[in-house]
C-alpha cells in the first residue's frame, strides 16, 4: 500500500447504497482510528456532484424522460394520444411504474430507454466530479499539511470550501455511495457495506430522507445504483453485510442471485 506513498498515509472508502449505514461506520472507524492514536478525519464524497441535491434530481428526471420518448420516437411509438397519456403518467409520478406497463404496452420501451438514458449518468463524471476529488486524495497521499474540501448544501447558495488541518492524521475516511468508482483514483481500502435494494429504499422511508423515498422514480435509480455497486465488488478489500457479517465475493454474489 505505501510502496508509492512516501507519506505513509491511506484512504479507506465505507461506501454502499443509500441508506446503508455508511455515514455512522465511517464515523465509528474514525473515533477508534483516533482513539488509537492513528489521525484519521471523515471526508463525505456526497459534496462532490456537479449539482445540488435538488438540481441533481431535476437532471436525472430530465435525462430519464428524454431518453424514454427518443425512445418511443424511435420505434414510431410516439403517437398523439401517448404523448397525452404520458403527460397525465408524468404529472401522476407514475411513468417509471413497471405496473403501468399493463394498461400501457407502449410505455415499456419509454421505461427501457429511459433507464438506459439514466444508466449513463449516474455514478459518471457528467453527475460526479470524480477528477476534483481523486486530486484531494492524491493531495493528501502526497504529504499535504491541508486540503481545501468542498462544502454542498441544499441550496444554491451554500457552496464553500472548508480549509481542514490534515497535518497530523494518516487515515482519510472517505463515506459515500461511489467510492469504490472505477473513476475514483487514491483509495487503498474500499470497504462495502451490502444492502439489499428492498432494505436501502425501508431505511430510507424510515429515514423520511426526502418526499418521494418510495416513488417508482427512486426505486428505479436505487436499483441502477445498486447495479453499479455490484460491478464493483469484485475490487472490494472487506464486504460486509447488513446484519454486520463479514462476506466472501461468493457469498455476496448468491445473496445477490436470491
Amino acid at each position: 500500500m505505501f510502496a508509492a506513498n512516501p507519506s505513509r498515509r491511506a484512504v479507506v472508502s465505507v461506501y454502499g447504497g443509500s441508506g446503508v449505514g455508511k455515514s455512522e461506520i465511517a464515523s465509528i472507524l474514525t473515533y477508534y482510528l483516533n482513539d488509537m492514536d492513528v489521525g484519521a478525519y471523515t471526508l463525505s464524497g456526497d459534496n462532490y456532484p456537479h449539482r445540488i441535491p435538488h438540481f441533481n434530481d431535476a437532471e436525472r428526471l430530465r435525462i430519464f424522460r428524454v431518453s424514454g420518448i427518443h425512445g418511443l420516437m424511435a420505434t414510431e411509438e410516439y403517437a398523439k394520444e401517448h404523448v397525452e397519456t404520458l403527460a397525465q403518467l408524468m404529472k401522476s409520478g407514475a411513468e417509471a411504474d413497471p405496473d403501468a406497463v399493463q394498461a400501457h404496452p407502449w410505455l415499456a420501451e419509454y421505461q427501457r430507454a429511459g433507464r438506459a438514458g439514466l444508466n449513463g449518468y449516474l455514478g459518471t463524471q457528467n453527475e460526479i466530479d470524480f477528477s476534483e476529488l481523486s486530486l484531494i486524495l492524491g493531495q493528501f497521499k502526497a504529504g499535504a499539511d491541508e486540503l481545501y474540501l468542498k462544502r454542498m448544501g441544499r441550496e444554491e447558495t451554500q457552496l464553500w470550501y472548508d480549509r481542514v488541518d490534515v497535518a497530523n492524521l494518516s487515515v482519510l475516511v472517505v463515506e459515500w455511495t461511489h467510492g469504490n468508482n472505477n473513476l475514483l483514483n487514491g483509495v487503498d481500502i474500499p470497504i462495502f457495506l451490502h444492502s439489499t435494494p428492498q432494505e436501502t429504499l425501508e431505511h430510507r422511508r424510515l429515514r423520511a430522507r426526502d418526499g418521494s423515498t418510495d416513488s417508482p422514480f427512486t426505486t428505479m435509480v436505487l436499483e441502477l445504483e445498486q447495479q453499479l455497486l455490484a460491478s464493483q465488488a469484485q475490487k472490494a478489500e472487506i464486504i460486509v453485510s447488513k446484519h454486520g457479517e463479514l462476506l466472501t465475493l461468493e457469498q455476496y454474489r448468491r445473496l445477490e442471485a436470491e
